[in-house]
């Protein structure tokens, strides 16, 4: 049976384009109408109607699906989503996945059964999900948060989290660092682990130097396998003398499994994150992070959403504002280790004297 992507695919647009032809919707030229029209009798697909009948009911409630409540950053977005949702008289209903792609799907369907009359979501991957997939044949106008869609015309707000990663990458180069690992949530999970990881492999590669295979562990692990990996890493030769995190929950945890293992951060292993979470401040050491303004970016969303609603602009991709945050936690291998060969040595006066 054919599919939206199949149609989006033949008339050469996006998904949200077909949608829009087949619901009638004005901002369309004639010519892409045609030619979706074309796709369709050709393909001979047959348009899903569930979205338009619950259009006609106005509940005033936007959908949103995450994929945990636990992780800091999503909980930040939500902050702002909700807020800016308020705003504007809408309440929302929260659904999460734990990264799960088989529960994005059923996530939307939960929503739908609600009736909301916008979605804001985080899939695991925005090209193959059946949720995008579903929420586009319905016509309930969505937003991605966070995902990083690889074509034109889709509605999402997110970092450039490629470029982000890079620029991580280059300052664990600065600071002298040559063997860096990359830890990772399992990238069939998550969109943005994937794409991170290929910032890290970008500044590797221009340095001249090669990038090892990322470390994918699961995002909502047990404590000991979690430690098993990091102690698998650590048992190399040579031994990374960084470790760079897909987000920061997993370099907190990196942090945590090193000391299990009599390994000092930053003095025998830097880590680095990305999301700048508020209690990566907190640890000790602070953790070094790429931080993306995560409230800023669901308050975003809803006002795209909301433009999305009202025809007041086409679907488009946001791109957000990332900053290198320093923290401890990320230090020059060099200097780390001469410092604690002086702690080490015997003082000596200005003229190379042993002090008495």
């Amino acid at each position: 049976m054919a599919t939206i992507q199949d149609v989006a695919e033949r008339a050469g647009c996006a998904i949200s384009t077909v949608s829009r032809v087949l619901n009638g919707s004005p901002h369309t030229t004639a010519g892409m109408r045609e030619r979706v029209m074309a796709a369709v009798a050709d393909l001979g697909y047959e348009v899903n109607t569930i979205g338009r009948s619950l259009k006609t009911k106005q509940t005033r409630a936007l959908g949103v699906l995450i994929p945990s409540i636990t992780n800091p950053v999503f909980a930040s977005s939500l902050a702002g989503l909700e807020e800016a949702a308020r705003e504007r008289g809408f309440d929302i209903i929260v659904t999460t996945s734990s990264y799960d792609p088989a529960r994005d799907a059923e996530a939307v369907r939960a929503l739908f059964s609600r009736g909301v009359e916008g979605v804001l979501l985080t899939v695991t991957d925005p090209v193959a999900s059946a949720a995008r997939e579903r929420l586009a044949e319905s016509n309930v106008p969505f937003v991605l948060l966070y995902n990083q869609p690889a074509e034109a015309g889709t509605a999402a707000v997110t970092v450039d989290n490629r470029q982000a990663t890079a620029e991580l990458t280059c300052e664990a180069l600065r600071l002298g660092h040559t063997r860096i690992g990359y830890v990772s949530g399992a990238f069939g999970s998550s969109d943005r682990a994937r794409i991170r990881y290929r910032g890290y492999c970008d500044a590797m590669e221009a340095a001249g130097l090669a990038p090892l295979p990322a470390v994918e562990v699961p995002f909502l692990g047990g404590d000991a396998d979690f430690a098993a990996a990091v102690a698998a890493v650590l048992d190399e030769a040579p031994r990374p003398t960084a470790l760079l995190c897909s987000n920061d929950l997993l370099a907190i945890r990196v942090i945590a499994a090193a000391r299990g293992l009599g390994v000092v951060v930053p003095d025998d292993l830097s880590v680095a994150g990305f999301d700048g979470i508020d209690i990566g401040r907190l640890i000790a050491p602070s953790l070094a992070t790429i931080e993306q303004p995560a409230a800023a970016m669901g308050r975003q969303a809803v006002s795209l959403l909301f433009e999305l609603m009202t025809g007041a602009r086409e679907p488009a991709t946001v791109i957000m504002p990332h900053t290198f945050r320093p923290g401890g936690s990320l230090a020059s291998p060099r200097s780390n280790h001469e410092a604690a060969a002086l702690r080490a040595a015997p003082a000596e006066d200005l003229t190379g004297n042993p002090i008495s």
